[in-house]
């Protein structure tokens, strides 16, 4: 499994004024992959490149020399000295590479634990390389494994649930407070960026209506027309109030802009019905002693970071069940890479046996003289049946799963027993006849 790798840097390692000049555009992906494939010792490769992390995975004949090859393309396609480059660079090989890949995909080692964005940009990254030809048969098992563990850590454990930013947290308090919001109408006071994330969070929801108000009443019809919205006029802020259910603030104002006695005439007015406030400005807009209100709700930017706290700690003991998929998946996979590994030596095995046996046939039947077709027929079963004899312990052997011995150790022997040194061919290089046959082989 060594020949898997993964040399990259993330949040982690880099800062962002380093990542992002190593990072790489989508109109130069293209190019980055078809230089990466022609690199020595790259036989298959993928470029990830996000906001947070940039890593190239390769399958390498040569692990060392791959390695080196792509620490040093960091450098050379970019056109960046190597030594503001390579101390922010890890490396990960063999298991350790395989089960970074699914980590990632399954947001385990995202910025935020869970985030739902990083499995699709995986998915695109393995897209392209795919469309430009740089992945074969290691990569594309790696990465539909890789696909296959985040699916099971989103569908098996509850490490992607509950909110974990203000703006999806918002949404998920006001669901809480107010149960459907089909029929509820949203009121955003100011054009903060947290209020409009949260309102178009809201939006997905599937509300009723948006009104969207502002000092400056043309900044409110610009954000009303984003949003399909309403605009309302500053100055019309209290008399329109009771229109909304929810309601988002982000101004920058130096005081309150709804105090307790403008939210107890909104109430009354409304008869009662629900309120739910969400005050993402600082200084704060909405008094907070408008909470001592019956059926009003206020909850201010600490109170929503109170929330993502408690929901990351959720998260986070989802975290140990989430590496169990992990280690199970990986096991998967190394049983499917030991397979391929052992592949081309039965292969090899195969071939020098039936040479063999077909230079001791034509030795046998040049000294027997003219045979007739029963005869040799006759000949050539018996001297298939000695040789799939004497192949199926060796074979048996390279196909063991699990033992004392590693299946790269019980190849080297093999192959030494049996003078194969010369005979090595790599996944890629082995037919799908070849595999066919290599499977057969020893049954």
């Amino acid at each position: 499994m060594n020949r898997i790798a993964i040399i990259g840097m993330n949040h982690r390692t880099a800062p962002v004024e380093v990542r992002e000049r190593v990072a790489f555009p989508a109109n130069a992906i293209g190019n980055a992959l078809a230089d990466l494939a022609a690199l020595p010792g790259v036989s298959e490769c993928v470029i990830l490149s996000t906001c947070n992390r940039v890593e190239v995975c390769i399958y390498s004949e040569k692990e060392r020399e791959g390695v080196e090859s792509v620490r040093r393309f960091f450098s050379s396609f970019h056109g960046i000295s190597s030594e503001k480059i390579l101390p922010h660079l890890y490396v990960f090989q063999g298991g350790e590479a395989v089960r970074h890949l699914f980590q990632v995909s399954g947001s385990l080692d995202s910025m935020i634990l869970g985030e739902p964005q990083i499995l699709g940009q995986v998915k695109e990254a393995y897209s392209r390389a795919a469309e430009h030809k740089t992945v074969g048969p290691v990569l594309d098992k790696l990465f539909t494994k890789a696909f296959f563990a985040a699916k099971r850590i989103r569908t098996e454990t509850r490490v992607a649930n509950n909110a974990v930013s203000v703006s999806y947290a918002a949404v998920e308090l006001a669901k809480k407070i107010l149960g459907s919001l089909l029929d509820k109408t949203v009121m955003l006071i100011g054009a903060g960026e947290m209020s409009k994330l949260a309102a178009r969070h809201l939006l997905s929801t599937g509300v009723f209506g948006l009104l969207v108000t502002n000092r400056t009443f043309e900044r409110a019809q610009r954000l009303a027309a984003d949003f399909e919205g309403t605009p309302v006029r500053f100055e019309e802020l209290r008399s329109r109030l009771e229109q909304a259910d929810i309601v988002l603030s982000s101004t920058g104002s130096s005081g309150f802009i709804l105090a307790r006695a403008d939210i107890e005439e909104v109430i009354r007015r409304r008869k009662n019905r629900p309120m739910f406030f969400i005050d993402m400005a600082v200084p704060r807009d909405i008094d907070p002693d408008a909470n001592q209100i019956e059926n009003v709700y206020v909850y201010d930017i600490d109170d929503l970071n109170n929330v993502i706290e408690a929901n990351i700690g959720e998260r986070e003991r989802e975290r140990e069940k989430a590496e169990d998929i992990v280690n199970v998946e990986l096991e998967t996979f190394q049983r499917w890479l030991d397979s391929q590994q052992v592949t081309p030596t039965i292969i090899s095995l195969r071939r020098k046996f039936d040479e063999i046996r077909e230079a001791e046939i034509g030795k046998a039947l040049s000294t027997l003289g003219p045979v007739d077709a029963r005869t040799r027929k006759v000949m050539e079963s018996l001297a298939s049946a000695i040789l799939n004899k004497v192949l199926h312990s060796p074979v048996s052997t390279l196909k063991r799963d699990g033992g004392a011995h590693s299946p790269a150790e019980r190849i080297a022997v093999v192959r030494e027993l049996f003078e194969l040194a010369d005979c090595e061919e790599s996944i890629e290089e082995t037919s799908g006849e070849d595999r066919e046959k290599g499977k057969d082989v020893g049954r």
